[in-house]
């Protein structure tokens, strides 16, 4: 069963609590610590980007387009929509010979909210590049020109390129792909749900990739040095995959995935996790939990949790101007 695990309160009153279940687990594949049920099913939604993104590299796509960092980094990403986000994707299009129209996610407003009211006053017109996800989508389109596939309806679960995703999904989680429960994400493509621990597997991997096949070794490297050069792309300005990235000096990298999931690779300490909020709040609950999990396991120095201190909580303050109430984490980790 799920544990509580942050607690919004107001004066003297815990007003809303937020559960969920986490899953740690080593390299080795033993399950390190745990909160909730490590096991839980939980579609990873965007949490699984870098998984998926090992296809750019296994399909030929990277070596034929040659990709940069921050292209690659962006293929990861659940991106702002921010200026330095769509000229990227500009990039990449002009590499694969390709243009906006070939993208099947819809243009929607920033998941940055300051950003969102700066596109809602100023009526900008929202193109598929502010898409979130257009860059999960460019990648899979460089992947589907590289390998020969037609490129209409590319985001369909019958399209070989989303067969090539979920035979990489299965093999790299170490589960059975008829055991994988297919959705379809907000962007349109095929989302895969999994247990916890399966996901926090598969980041684990990134940390340590000697005993992977070299193919494999060589995308989960770059695809983790990508995104710690070019962790502006993974969010945006402030947001917190990005500011975790670049404030934790190269050893981890973290994805956010929408309702409530949250995954992380940690490097020296070889361990990956996967965290899924129960309701589905990734706003208020996601950062403070996952910091929480971090300084448990005791990866983070003093100086990166110092610069990272406003994901650990934060202070209510209403309309005057009061701090009215808190939201802090509540949970410690089991070990399993």
């Amino acid at each position: 069963m799920s544990e509580i695990l942050l607690e919004v309160s107001r004066g003297p009153l815990v007003e809303n609590i937020h559960r969920g279940n986490m899953a740690v687990v080593g390299r080795d594949g033993k399950l390190k610590y745990y909160k909730g049920d490590p096991y839980k099913v939980a579609y990873l939604r965007s949490a699984l980007k870098p998984v998926q993104a090992i296809n750019v590299f296994l399909s030929g796509a990277n070596e034929k387009y040659n990709f940069e960092d921050e292209e690659i980094a962006l293929m990861c990403a659940s991106h702002y929509g921010q200026d330095i986000h769509r000229e990227v994707i500009d990039k990449i299009l002009e590499k694969i010979g390709l243009t906006q129209e070939n993208l099947l996610c819809k243009g929607g407003y920033s998941l940055n909210e300051d950003y969102k009211t700066f596109q809602i006053a100023n009526h900008i017109q929202l193109i598929p590049a502010n898409s979130d996800c257009s860059g999960k989508h460019s990648g899979m389109l460089a992947s589907c020109l590289t390998k020969g596939y037609d490129i209409e309806n590319y985001n369909s679960i019958n399209h070989p390129i989303q067969k090539d995703i979920k035979k990489l999904v299965a093999d790299f989680c170490e589960i059975d792909e008829d055991k994988i429960l297919i959705g379809v994400d907000g962007c349109g493509v095929p989302v895969h749900g999994m247990p916890l621990y399966n996901a926090a597997l598969a980041f684990a991997k990134f940390t340590h990739t000697d005993d992977l096949q070299i193919d494999v070794k060589n995308a989960c490297d770059r695809i983790f040095q990508s995104m710690n050069n070019a962790p502006e792309m993974v969010a945006g300005i402030d947001g917190f995959c990005t500011e975790l990235i670049k404030n934790t000096n190269g050893k981890i990298i973290g994805k956010l995935g929408a309702d409530g999931v949250y995954c992380v690779a940690v490097k020296g300490a070889d361990i990956g996790i996967a965290i899924k909020i129960e309701d589905g709040n990734y706003t208020r609950a996601i950062p403070p939990v996952v910091m929480r999990c971090l300084e448990e396991l005791g990866v983070l120095t003093l100086e990166e949790i110092k610069a990272l201190n406003k994901f650990r909580g934060e202070d209510l303050i209403n309309s005057l101007g009061y701090t009215i109430g808190q939201v802090r984490p509540v949970f410690h980790l089991d070990k399993a």
